[in-house]
């Protein structure tokens, strides 16, 4: 499954949210944006969100950016 989300960083919350109208999700959490950490951050709480392993999710496209695509491996 491929997944369009926008990222919120440094929030004082851990969620996610949606499906959005668009299909989109916003998942919101509390590291900054540095090394990567909001990236690993976001792929762990989507994969809990989602009940699957860690390593079944990846940042496809929008690594740097807060618009991000991500797979979700079955």
């Amino acid at each position: 499954m491929r997944i369009n989300i926008k990222v919120i960083t440094r929030s004082s919350q851990r969620k996610v949210v949606g499906p959005l109208e668009d299909g989109s999700y916003r998942v919101y959490v509390s590291v900054p944006p540095v090394d990567g950490a909001a990236n690993k951050a976001v792929c762990e709480l989507l994969a809990k969100h989602f009940n699957t392993a860690k390593s079944s999710v990846t940042v496809h496209r929008g690594h740097k950016s807060n618009q991000k695509i991500i797979d979700i491996e079955d």
